[in-house]
């Protein structure tokens, strides 16, 4: 039978290679690889299957804080690394670990799981909902119509280049502003800072250094920041078509963001720029002149969350209006079943186990992508993925559930 427990120190390599080869990689793994890896382990919760000693499939969480509607952080367990090698599929190893994972999960407290779901039809067999969407753009530099002269801030403040060190020091403060307005946005600990400024190499030997620019406010307050790469294309007229793309950019104000896209849209050379995972209602192509300049060219689910708690995630996210909802909560799992009454106020918000009559009959997996706010009760019900217990129900909830801004989540995990 195929063991399935946390990996050892020893099992490392072994795990390491399974992970790779489950994602299609070359399956070599460098003493470095290895090294950096064990920085990102945390002790019983990097797991995998074993069978006569091999490792087969790869599972790993840690702690990670997910910011609700309203700004508030929730306690999650952030899933990562998941593969199960070709010659050992659909023997329920997945089901396994994942199972195992999230039962230890609740125990520990936490409220929610999170994932960023490489295919669609996995996960919401085990309860996982999508709750944000990421869209890119295209930006067509030339037609944006931004004033050639330069990035020249209007407002005081000033774009520089940095290197990593810099993006060390003041990275992690800037994304912790962001983060606390931002449903959706999860936390980044110090792994993450290291990994994206090229001190841990975890993947391969192959990393290259992006650029870095910041922009300060006239007080040298820094309120923006951008990882970008560029290419080096030429057409046959001897003209540079080059492309610059923002590997992630973080800015608390709008002047910073503008002025972070305007400096990329202003580089000589450059005549398009990607913009990178951005939320799906993002101001980017509304700071060019002619926001025709861009276009859409991914657009796509991206984080997924399984709820725990019911009561924890309902009380802990806001509300804009006033009103009560009950909800019958189905989790073939067992997890986070129940019938809740919800009684929210723009004040704050109260969520009990009840007996009363459910307003709306759904499956955790659709709670899940109906929390952060982002999607509609109604159009699930038109869907058939939740039931109206009465008439109206599904406006009712929309008018509670519903949030003003769409959630984002900037990051890859």
């Amino acid at each position: 039978m195929t063991d399935v427990r946390p990996i050892t120190d020893a099992d490392l390599p072994d795990w390491i290679r399974a992970l790779r080869t489950g994602f299609l990689r070359p399956p070599t793994v460098t003493d470095r690889a290895v090294a950096d890896r064990r920085t990102a382990t945390v002790d019983s919760r990097t797991t995998g299957a074993f069978d006569e000693g091999r490792c087969v499939a790869t599972f790993r969480s840690f702690p990670q804080e997910l910011t609700a509607v309203g700004g508030a952080p929730v306690p999650a367990d952030a899933i990562s690394n998941v593969s199960v090698v070709a010659t050992h599929r659909r023997r329920g190893l997945l089901t396994r670990l994942m199972n195992d994972d999230l039962t230890a999960a609740k125990e520990r407290g936490d409220v929610v799981a999170t994932l960023i779901a490489a295919e669609y039809r996995i996960y919401g067999r085990y309860g996982f909902g999508p709750a944000t969407t990421m869209t890119e753009w295209t930006i067509d530099v030339p037609r944006a119509g931004f004033d050639p002269r330069g990035p020249v801030p209007g407002d005081g403040g000033r774009i520089d280049l940095v290197d990593g060190e810099e993006v060390r020091k003041v990275g992690p403060e800037l994304h912790e502003r962001l983060r606390r307005a931002q449903p959706g946005a999860v936390s980044r600990d110090e792994h993450w800072w290291t990994a994206q400024t090229g001190l841990l190499r975890q993947y391969d030997d192959s990393w290259t250094e992006p650029f870095f620019a910041v922009y300060r406010a006239a007080d040298g307050t820094v309120e923006g920041l951008v990882s970008y790469e560029t290419d080096d294309e030429w057409n046959d007229g001897k003209q540079p078509v080059n492309t610059a793309k923002a590997n992630w950019l973080i800015a608390v104000t709008p002047a910073a963001e503008r002025a972070l896209w305007h400096y990329l849209c202003s580089m000589d050379w450059i005549t398009r720029v990607k913009t990178g995972w951005r939320a799906p209602d993002d101001l980017a192509p509304l700071y060019l002149p002619d926001p025709r300049a861009a276009r859409i060219t991914t657009q796509a689910d991206w984080l997924w969350v399984r709820i725990l708690d019911v009561v924890r995630a309902l009380e802990t996210r806001a509300y804009d209006a006033a009103g009560t909802l009950v909800l019958e909560v189905v989790d073939r799992a067992g997890l986070a079943g129940g019938r809740f009454l919800l009684d929210a106020t723009p004040d704050g918000a109260s969520c009990a186990p009840t007996t009363r009559s459910a307003d709306l009959t759904l499956d955790v997996a659709e709670l899940a992508t109906l929390w952060l706010g982002d999607e509609s009760a109604g159009r699930l019900a038109a869907l058939g993925r939740l039931r109206e217990e009465r008439e109206g129900a599904a406006r009712g909830a929309d008018a509670l559930l519903r949030a003003s801004g769409r959630p984002w989540c900037p990051d890859m995990f």
